[in-house]
């Protein structure tokens, strides 16, 4: 059975494909204006994309703004953000211009805001897209309340294609009205939608707005690995008890229950990815009272070791082993900086594992390191690639990212050669 996010919704008058892991669905751009040092980027992504650059170039960033649009379709976006002290912090802090600067190579210097305050986040594939905009709530003399740097969802869109166009439109939010297009009108589903409500989260419906739908269960199965604890307190090392588990918790606590679900549907996969990076190594799960305990078997060793005892790059290994090998595949996978404390061999290993997995899944590696970047894009490791622009399976992408003047720039990336994106305005 194809997974969730595959699965088309047949209605009545026309079917509506939800957005997965294939040659018109794989997300093409992503775009983010306003946060942080995310004044204006739109960058292209491809099916295997990693992202690099030097410390500061705004790589966590873009990781972030991934974060908070998959939190639209889980309706957390507005606490999200206030996770991150607000929308006052999150912004862009220079001014809305910078080309004075560039051209005249002065400082830095402040200008008069044309526009409202506003964060803005999209993607698009060939199929359909998205974007939201964030602001704070209107400052009326005399209204008090402890919520006014809240932000506010002042206007949303569900749009077919990978750029933004009238004629695209199938659904859109200014404020508190919702609409939807029908034939070459507009139907209205509310009037009283909440500031901080996402229409993806409450107007969803098979019915009236299949795009809604859609696009919110692409954004639900988004998957975001930021690192794993393995310190002796981390809940990876302890039993635990286990159930069937098609996604790894984020802390990793569920891991041998995880791996034994792997091994049940498929193991071939999960021994040979330890095999590459434990020469003769073997993996069994022991499940003791419904406790399931992860234990490594190694060559010159009498007995296995468990995972309260093995070292922290073994156990991270492990964790990125279960979180990618997933019986339940994601229409994307963010990995956030994934080489974190493993060994040059360890690196390689989890490099080429990311490879076998992106032939299936939209991935995106954000990395600082040179080796395993090396190993993503080596096309000699995947004869059988067939290269073209986009696609899983397709070469790997390199997308370096740059800091200049502040302001996160992808390198080489120019007014002819980034993505065509348009935001529209809130009027």
């Amino acid at each position: 059975m194809a997974p969730v996010w595959q699965r088309p919704y047949v209605l009545a008058d026309r079917a509506v494909s939800a957005p997965g892991p294939s040659l018109g669905s794989v997300i093409r751009t992503v775009a983010v204006s306003g946060y942080r040092s995310l004044r204006d980027l739109v960058v292209p992504l491809h099916g295997l994309d990693v992202i690099t650059g030097p410390n500061g170039a705004g790589k966590s960033n873009l990781y972030r703004a991934l974060r908070l649009l998959a939190a639209c379709g889980q309706g957390d976006v507005v606490s999200s953000l206030a996770r991150e002290g607000g929308l006052s912090s999150a912004l862009w802090a220079g001014p809305a211009s910078l080309d004075g600067a560039r051209r005249g190579g002065h400082e830095v210097q402040g200008t008069v805001r044309k526009g409202p305050i506003s964060l803005r986040l999209g993607f698009a594939s060939d199929d359909l897209g998205y974007l939201v905009d964030l602001g704070l709530p209107p400052q009326a003399p005399g209204y008090e309340s402890a919520f006014l740097r809240d932000p506010e969802i002042k206007r949303e869109v569900v749009f077919s294609g990978p750029v933004m166009r009238p004629a695209t439109v199938h659904v859109r939010r200014r404020w508190s009205v919702v609409e939807a297009r029908e034939g070459r009108g507009w139907t209205e589903l509310t009037r009283g939608l909440a500031p901080w409500e996402s229409m993806l989260d409450e107007l969803a419906d098979p019915q009236r707005a299949p795009e809604l739908v859609a696009v919110r269960r692409v954004l639900r199965g988004w998957r975001f690995y930021d690192g794993f604890r393995a310190d002796p307190d981390s809940p990876a090392r302890r039993p635990q008890i286990g159930t069937r588990t098609p996604r790894m918790a984020d802390d990793g606590s569920d891991l041998a229950a995880a791996l034994q679900t792997i091994v049940e549907q498929d193991p071939a996969p999960l021994h040979e990815a330890v095999a590459d990076a434990f020469d003769g190594a073997r993996l069994e799960v022991d499940v003791r009272d419904g406790r399931f305990d992860v234990l490594l078997h190694q060559p010159g060793m009498l007995r296995p070791l468990a995972a309260a005892e093995l070292s922290d790059g073994t156990l991270r290994y492990l964790l990125w082993v279960a979180a990618l090998l997933t019986t339940n595949p994601p229409p994307l996978m963010v990995l956030n900086e994934p080489e974190t404390s493993l060994h040059a061999d360890l690196v390689g290993a989890l490099g080429r594992l990311v490879r076998r997995v992106a032939a299936d899944t939209q991935v995106v590696v954000v990395t600082h390191s040179g080796p395993l970047t090396e190993v993503l894009t080596d096309d000699s490791l995947s004869p059988q690639a067939t290269p073209g622009p986009l696609g899983l399976s397709s070469p790997a992408r390199l997308l370096g990212l740059e800091r200049d003047l502040g302001e996160t720039r992808a390198v080489g990336q120019g007014m002819l050669t980034a993505p065509r994106w348009e935001w529209g305005s809130r009027r």
